[in-house]
């Protein structure tokens, strides 16, 4: 993890390129770009400029909204149980099938829109409310066209094993994704037809188990897809050990992770995306975030936003972090950034405000921070610009102070 480096009194170029140029002292660059001429130029006198936040979790591409499922929560219901009599996945499965590529892809706009204007500039996204190659297809097109056409940036995941389809087994599952969707999908990313980046599978005891989920994952790798799944959320399930067996970029979750299961991602350099939105809404344990940061372990932080944890704001889920987790602004500032965009293997560009990087920024409208994560729920009065690449994609207008 790196070290948090605040400059006060510090400028920062973005080129036509969309690339940094330059980010120091005011007054040095001020002298390094004299007789340069801007499109745009920015005054944050007494705001706060941080890298735009990465969410590396995220089930955005569906219909079929839970919101009845919600009640039922409260009622005292847990997840599994929901899923056993045909909620939950299966319930967003059957209405994302009966839905046109249209119809998707305006949900998912407004969705992705909505993460941009809460300071998100980068964000993973998983298909798997298909589970059948069809509607599977149909949600990385959607994907594919807001990566085109879309201001946000975008990593791809395959999720075809969110969920064991009515009327299969794992084992029957695993073999047509293994058989039939991943040669697919080969042979569209050859074509150019999507970009798909990540694997995913649902790792957990009454899903797909161990032996169905090491052959998805292994398969994926040899279509030159990152691993990046589900593990121990509800049971533990040596998720780690398998994801450092096979070379994982990411494991997501990790409530029920073992302290072998810590040591084994630390030294593996396995990144732990932890999602404190989803242990709040079912009532689970927290991940153990403190142990696994005093193991070395690398920690990224991500909303899982979906139809059952309904959080656009990467602000929130630093606050819950902290609170819950027992992290430090600090640490959960870097676990929203360039620990995030390394867990999607794209922390070259992503992730922080250095010379040959990606130009995404977020101009608060307060003069520290730390107010992006102490001011529970009011990102919108505090983010003022949401900049990609360069260009403004969203401006505030209203904000007067903080």
């Amino acid at each position: 993890m790196k070290k948090l480096a605040v400059y006060e009194n510090a400028s920062l170029v973005i080129g036509k390129d969309g690339l940094i140029k330059a980010v120091g002292p005011a007054d040095t660059i001020h002298t390094q770009f004299l007789n340069a001429t801007f499109e745009t130029v920015i005054d944050a006198s007494g705001h706060c400029v941080l890298p735009g936040l990465v969410d590396p979790h995220t089930h955005p591409v569906w219909v079929g909204e839970r919101v009845h499922e919600f009640a039922m929560k409260l009622a005292g219901a847990t997840y599994m149980e929901i899923h056993q009599t045909g909620g939950g996945i299966h319930f967003t499965v059957e209405h994302t099938r009966n839905a046109s590529e249209e119809e998707l892809y305006a949900s998912f706009k407004n969705r992705l829109h909505r993460m941009l204007k809460a300071g998100t500039t980068l964000v993973e996204c998983k298909t798997g409310y298909g589970l059948n190659l069809e509607t599977e297809v149909k949600m990385l097109k959607v994907i594919e066209r807001a990566h085109r056409e879309l201001d946000i940036g975008i990593s791809s995941t395959y999720c075809g094993a969110h969920a064991v389809p009515k009327g299969k087994t794992a084992e029957e599952a695993a073999d047509e994704i293994i058989a039939y969707h991943l040669p697919k999908l080969k042979e569209m990313m050859l074509n150019g037809e999507v970009h798909i980046d990540n694997i995913d599978v649902f790792y957990e005891k009454g899903v797909f188990e161990q032996k169905p989920t090491k052959e998805i994952l292994k398969a994926g790798k040899n279509c030159g897809l990152q691993i990046n799944f589900h593990g121990d959320e509800f049971y533990p399930m040596n998720s780690a050990e398998l994801g450092t067996e096979l070379g994982a970029l990411a494991i997501s979750h990790l409530e029920e992770i073992t302290d072998e299961g810590i040591a084994a991602m630390a030294a593996a350099k396995c990144c732990g995306v932890l999602l404190p939105t989803t242990a709040y809404i079912l009532r689970l344990k927290h991940p153990r975030a403190r142990d696994m940061l005093d193991a070395g372990m690398i920690i990224a932080l991500g909303s899982d936003f979906n139809p059952n944890a309904y959080c656009f704001s990467m602000a929130i889920v630093m606050h819950m972090a902290c609170v819950n987790m027992k992290m430090t602004m600090n640490e959960a500032l870097a676990a929203a950034t360039i620990n995030a965009a390394f867990s999607l293997g794209k922390s070259d560009m992503h992730g922080s405000l250095e010379v040959g990087k990606q130009g995404d920024l977020i101009i608060l409208s307060s003069p520290r921070w730390e107010h992006l994560i102490y001011q529970y729920g009011c990102h919108h009065e505090l983010i003022k610009y949401v900049i990609t690449k360069g260009k403004v994609v969203y401006e505030n207008e209203g904000i007067t102070g903080y």
